[in-house]
């Protein structure tokens, strides 16, 4: 099966439903699994009135209103969000900024990360995920000629990223700001920023992570739990432990659906973070393979519709779509490595599965607008133009 599809066919499709067949079964996936590690959690808690279907039906609202306003977002056309990129990043920006807001941000578990929307808690950073990709887009096509310069084509940005990132620490929200910023720093390396450039961040962003996490004693005491999560198995190392405990009772095949130990209540954030441990539990090493092999194919499909894009010579679309490719790249991989041990604990969930309304809404929106690019380009090799 091609992954990349041939700009000489004109009997294509009008839209890509690779992608789209793709996308859903991650979702139905998702579905079940958030159902599945979140029923004993549900069960025993006051907040979801000992209902052991509540985050299941709340999955499911989020999925059917990530498909409406998807749908939305698939009919406005792709020069429209360029056009409106800088506009909403700013709101992105002072999204940030309310949700530090006593009153208006809802702080859990030490972290102010959501404004309340009565119905649903939304998450800002999400949505700045998406409008990042979108500015820093615009943002290199408009100094596509200074793209070599470090003063007019690289420091406004960096300035734009680390103003972006210290509103993000002040949450904390150091997950978010580290997906934000190597989509950034991807989408100016693939626009054109100098190799130079480019290798002294590779080199001075370990310096700042150092810093970051030596000032900070909850950070630090992650990266020790990290290191060695047996030293303290009831204690910093706990949710590691126990996500390894998971994947290590799945074997090849799993326990069987619904069949999982780890999920009642052993395993913290088992229908969110740590989705892909109930995963391995439950359908073993095949199951978290054919997980992985869908995420590989979903990204590889966005790279080949943004190759299509510079086939057609639209420079933006090419651009949003490798942004997004690089978001549900960056954000899976880190999530999967943090669920193995390969990574210190993170507050990321994983795209497309893991329990949450504005990530979900977020990710759907996304490979909405992928398929827009998508369908403008199949539209053009018919000679039917936007």
């Amino acid at each position: 099966m091609k992954i990349f599809s041939s700009q000489k066919k004109y009997n294509l499709p009008i839209y890509d439903y690779r992608l789209i067949w793709t996308a859903l079964l991650l979702l139905g996936i998702g579905l079940v699994m958030v159902y599945s590690s979140s029923v004993d959690v549900a069960a025993a808690s006051k907040s979801s009135s000992y209902q052991n279907h509540y985050y299941l039906l709340r999955q499911s609202i989020y999925i059917g209103l990530g498909l409406f306003i998807g749908y939305i977002s698939f009919q406005i056309p792709i020069y429209f969000w360029q056009r409106m990129a800088p506009y909403l990043f700013i709101i992105g920006l002072i999204m940030l900024i309310l949700v530090l807001i006593p009153g208006i941000g809802r702080e859990v578990n030490g972290s102010r990360r959501w404004i309340s929307l009565i119905i649903v808690n939304f998450q800002p950073s999400e949505f700045v995920k998406l409008v990042t990709i979108m500015y820093a887009s615009d943002y290199v096509l408009r100094k596509s000629k200074q793209m070599k310069t470090i003063i007019k084509g690289f420091l406004p940005m960096l300035g734009v990223i680390v103003f972006t990132g210290f509103l993000l620490l002040l949450e904390p929200d150091f997950g978010a700001l580290a997906v934000i910023t190597m989509v950034a720093m991807g989408i100016l390396f693939l626009g054109g920023l100098s190799l130079k450039i480019f290798f002294s961040l590779i080199i001075f962003t370990p310096i700042s992570i150092y810093f970051l996490i030596v000032n900070s004693p909850y950070r630090m005491q992650r990266i020790v739990a990290f290191l060695d999560p047996w030293a303290d198995p009831y204690g910093k190392g706990y949710q590691l432990t126990h996500s390894l405990i998971a994947f290590g009772r799945g074997e090849y095949f799993g326990v069987g659906l619904g069949a999982s130990v780890e999920k009642q209540l052993y395993l913290p954030e088992a229908h969110t973070d740590f989705i892909l441990a109930v995963i391995g539990e439950e359908f073993g090493l095949l199951g978290v393979t054919i997980v992985i092999g869908l995420f590989v194919y979903l990204v590889l499909r966005m790279f080949g519709i943004a190759k299509e894009s510079i086939q057609n010579k639209k420079h933006f679309p090419a651009l949003m779509a490798q942004g997004v490719a690089l978001w549900f790249a960056i954000q899976g991989i880190i999530n999967m490595g943090v669920n193995v041990g390969l990574f210190p604990t993170k507050g990321l969930t994983l795209p497309l599965l893991s329990f949450g309304g504005s990530g979900i809404l977020l990710n759907m929106i996304a490979i909405a607008i992928v398929l827009k690019i998508d369908h403008e380009n199949r539209r053009n090799i018919r000679g039917q133009y936007y």
